[in-house]
C-alpha cells in the first residue's frame, strides 16, 4: 500500500509546458516529493518520472492515471483559487516551507502571466520558492537581498507595487534610487559580476535570472 511522505526538496509540476531544459530537469530528478497539479500527470508519467502527490479539483487528470494513482489524489474543488496555488497551500498544510515550481508557464500567455505574478503571494508563505522555466528563473523578493549571478547574465526586474524605490549594486545599468510605477521600468538589464544586490524597503519584486 502506498504510504505519503513529505521530503524535501519539493518540486511541484504545473500545467503549462513540460520543461526540456537540464536546470528543471535536475531539480525534478532531485526532488525529495514530487507534486503534480492534475493536469500535468500524464506528462510526467510520460518522461518517466512518479507524481507522489495530486492536487487539483480532479477536471483535467485521465481516468487510466486517476485509477492508478487514487492513493494519492487530494482533491480542491475551491474555485477561488487555481491548481498551482492549492499545490502550494498542499505544502503548506504538511509543513513545507519550500518549493521549486515547474511547467508553470507556456501554453497560455495570460496562464504563466497569472502564475509569475503569484509567486509575490507565495513568497509571503514560504521562505524560499521559485519558478524555472526552460530559459531561467523566476524569484520573488519582499525586500532587499544578494543573489548569485555571473558576468552577463540576463536580468530583469519587475516590481508588482508602484511607488517602490529601488537601488541596485552589481548591474551593468544600475538603478539609483528608480521610483516603479510600471512592470517594464527593471527590464533588460545584466549582471556585471557573480553577485548583485537590489536594496529595497518595501514592495514586491519578482526577478527574472536567465540560466
Amino acid at each position: 500500500m502506498y504510504t505519503p511522505t513529505f521530503k524535501n526538496p519539493v518540486v511541484i509540476v504545473a500545467d503549462g509546458s513540460f520543461p526540456h531544459h537540464a536546470e528543471p530537469l535536475k531539480e525534478l530528478r532531485e526532488a525529495g516529493t514530487v507534486i503534480c497539479c492534475d493536469g500535468a500527470v500524464h506528462r510526467v508519467v510520460k518522461r518517466g518520472f512518479e507524481p507522489h502527490f495530486i492536487v487539483g479539483d480532479m477536471d483535467s487528470i485521465a481516468p487510466d492515471h486517476a485509477a492508478a494513482f487514487a492513493d494519492r489524489l487530494y482533491r480542491s474543488d475551491d474555485q477561488e483559487s487555481n491548481d498551482l496555488t492549492k499545490a502550494v497551500n498542499f505544502c503548506l498544510q504538511h509543513g513545507a516551507d519550500e518549493a521549486t515550481i515547474i511547467g508553470a508557464t507556456g501554453k497560455r500567455d495570460d496562464h504563466s502571466l497569472g502564475n509569475i505574478s503569484l509567486l509575490a503571494a507565495y513568497a509571503e508563505k514560504l521562505r524560499r520558492v521559485e519558478m524555472l522555466t526552460d530559459y531561467g528563473r523566476f524569484t520573488p523578493l519582499l525586500s532587499s537581498a544578494t543573489l548569485k549571478s555571473y558576468a552577463g547574465q540576463q536580468v530583469s526586474i519587475f516590481c508588482l507595487t508602484t511607488g517602490t524605490r529601488i537601488v541596485s549594486e552589481g548591474l551593468k545599468y544600475p538603478l539609483q534610487g528608480v521610483v516603479f510605477d510600471s512592470w517594464w521600468k527593471g527590464t533588460l538589464n545584466q549582471a556585471s559580476g557573480d553577485t548583485f544586490s537590489l536594496l529595497f524597503d518595501k514592495g514586491k519584486v519578482i526577478l527574472f535570472r536567465q540560466y
